[in-house]
């Protein structure tokens, strides 16, 4: 929600040496008799080991219903559409840009649980809402929404890269860059609240005017954008709107055994977003459903979960102490700068942005 959906289907096993317990949580749990299912949204990014999932299901006594509901924006319009009868009871993939959304609908319930207690490497902070309060959402990973860009490609055209992030809007950059549109995808969002936070929202809306002029593309999502229109894969497009892990799952994935990456970040102040995913109880859900639902929040905090999704869901850990992924830390650096607006500004004026964007874009 976070490298995304193509790469990503492929599992990376983890050797956890026999799956985890669960013991900690459900010592403190009365027992009752456990529901048949546990009904779980997320976005179509999610992707754990089997192994992982089937532990879970057998520590729990429950069977998981994973629901895929599209990109993170589409995920939660689905969750805020059927609230009169929830079609989850537990939800993953909201993050800091939609839980403003999410919270003004009135789509997830508190979670008091470890692992709500414990301090996130992904930053606790990131997903409160205006209020300073976090609403209930566990953060389970952070990654970073940035620029990638295809180095034969530039290479081959003997183009600079950028240096400023205004630059793209120049005639030597026409038509070489391809975005995510903001109203349907959370990286493309993401994107738009890191242009207003570095620039001012009238510098950011004017620049977007002239990259208009300058022939940007519009997706409308991560997969079509990365997939169909870079040029790592086929495109005509050298310049994508991804993630900081990217160019990592680029070798991890890679049939001829790369050392390299033959993509690369390009990390531009104004063009960095720290993104922070979580997971939450769903309103409404069924009550029988709400233990095991906690328990799927401590899972989705637990050590090999958060061991595992690097590579499946190429996002970083939120769970501090977690060990990293080695081609992570060779190949995707975490950004040292990054910019995001106040979490009560995003509240308070990102749908304004969203439609502005829309009537400056496309319209």
């Amino acid at each position: 929600m976070n490298w995304r959906s193509g790469m990503q289907r492929r599992v990376f096993f983890l050797a956890t040496g026999g799956f985890f317990s669960l013991a900690l949580v459900g010592a403190a749990l009365a027992q009752s008799p456990k529901p048949q299912s546990l009904r779980v949204l997320t976005h179509s990014s999610f992707e754990l080991p089997a192994e992982l999932l089937a532990g879970f299901e057998q520590q729990a006594g429950v069977k998981l219903q994973i629901v895929k509901g599209g990109d993170a924006g589409e995920m939660l319009n689905k969750l805020i559409l059927t609230r009169a009868r929830p079609i989850a009871d537990v939800v993953f993939g909201i993050d800091n840009t939609l839980l403003p959304r999410a919270v003004a609908a009135q789509v997830i319930d508190p979670y008091a649980g470890p692992a709500a207690q414990r301090r996130s490497a992904a930053g606790m902070a990131e997903t409160a809402d205006a209020t300073g309060v976090v609403a209930g959402v566990v953060p389970v990973d952070h990654g970073y929404v940035t620029l990638n860009i295809d180095k034969t490609w530039f290479a081959k055209a003997g183009l600079p890269l950028p240096t400023r992030l205004e630059q793209l809007a120049e005639p030597a950059y026409a038509k070489l860059l391809v975005v995510q549109n903001p109203a349907t995808s959370s990286p493309g969002q993401a994107f738009l609240f890191a242009n207003i936070a570095a620039l001012g929202e009238q510098a950011a809306f004017d620049w977007w005017a002239k990259l208009r002029t300058n022939g940007v593309k519009v997706a409308k999502g991560w997969t079509e954008a990365y997939y169909t229109e870079f040029t790592q894969n086929g495109g005509t497009r050298p310049i994508v709107v991804s993630y900081a892990s990217s160019p990592a799952a680029e070798v991890f994935f890679s049939k001829d055994k790369l050392t390299e990456s033959p993509t690369a970040n390009l990390f531009l102040k104004g063009g960095v977003f720290r993104q922070v995913e979580g997971v939450a109880l769903v309103k409404g859900g069924n009550p029988a459903a709400r233990e095991a639902a906690g328990q799927f929040i401590e899972f989705l905090r637990s050590v090999p979960v958060q061991q595992a999704l690097q590579t499946t869901m190429w996002m970083y850990p939120a769970e501090p102490g977690a060990p990293r992924a080695e081609v992570l830390q060779q190949h995707a650096l975490e950004p040292v700068a990054f910019d995001n607006p106040p979490a009560a500004q995003m509240q308070e004026k990102g749908r304004a942005w969203v439609q502005r964007w829309t009537r400056t874009v496309l319209k």
